[in-house]
């Protein structure tokens, strides 16, 4: 997907990362709100969206390389660094890899750790589910976990929508990966830039616990709990979740 380029701004460019099994349109409301005062990317991570498949297990850390070469290719030296779920660890891995490119660090719903035996036999077994039966019936099973129950119907649409249209070679490949990936819970020990986490207070794949301990482990960090939304707290309550990304963009400059 093409950056979104506002002329002559002086801000420090926001890069977007989706969660699983999304795309960039995940952060239209955060794009739309935040790209008329400064350089904004959200990319398709490969197997996503418009971006090509890998098959088979896709190295967690080629999605890290991925957002690297884009930054290359766009001249983007320093950034704010925002990842959701799955974008979270990813941008975790980022600043692993180049610390010193990243401004600030914006970690939502997300978690550190590396998964554990159960948990990696379940992220395998569910993509062999996905490669068997398609995307459909684990969007239909899901979607009131990834948001509130009563969430915005058409806040619901978009998120099927995003979700059946992934092509299950990505999100096999993805979730093989992350069933890998190392751990991160030192990493955040180290972290040198301001950050932010942010949970939505029904979030029952990242509970509020997980931030909680992330908040206490990174060194300069504020925390919000985002009331009424589950996992994808930029989308089910847009306005408080770009406030909050707001005051933080405008604490790092």
């Amino acid at each position: 997907m093409p950056p979104h380029t506002p002329s002559n701004t002086p801000l420090a460019p926001l890069v977007l990362i989706h969660g699983h099994p999304f795309d960039h349109t995940m952060w239209t409301p955060q794009i739309e709100a935040f790209s008329p005062a400064r350089r904004v990317l959200a990319p398709d991570l490969r197997g996503y969206g418009g971006s090509p498949s890998t098959p088979g297990v896709t190295d967690f850390a080629d999605f890290a390389t991925d957002i690297e070469t884009l930054l290359d290719k766009e001249r983007v030296e320093t950034f704010v660094l925002a990842g959701l779920s799955m974008g979270g660890q990813i941008a975790m891995d980022c600043y692993a890899r180049f610390p010193d490119r990243v401004r600030g660090l914006v970690l939502a719903d997300t978690f550190p750790a590396a998964d554990t035996p159960e948990a990696a036999r379940t992220r395998n077994t569910t993509a062999d589910r996905l490669l068997r039966e398609g995307m459909r019936g684990y969007a239909d099973e899901v979607l009131e976990r990834m948001v509130a129950p009563y969430a915005d119907p058409r806040v619901k649409a978009h998120v099927h929508r995003m979700m059946t249209d992934t092509r299950p070679e990505g999100a096999a490949a993805a979730l093989r990966a992350r069933a890998q990936r190392p751990d991160h819970r030192d990493l955040l020990t180290r972290v040198t830039v301001p950050a932010l986490v942010v949970v939505g207070a029904e979030d029952t794949y990242t509970p509020v616990s997980d931030a909680e301990a992330m908040h206490a482990a990174l060194p300069d960090s504020t925390l919000h709990v985002i009331k009424g939304a589950a996992h994808l707290p930029n989308l089910e309550r847009p306005e408080e979740f770009n406030g909050i990304l707001g005051e933080f963009l405008a604490h790092v400059g």
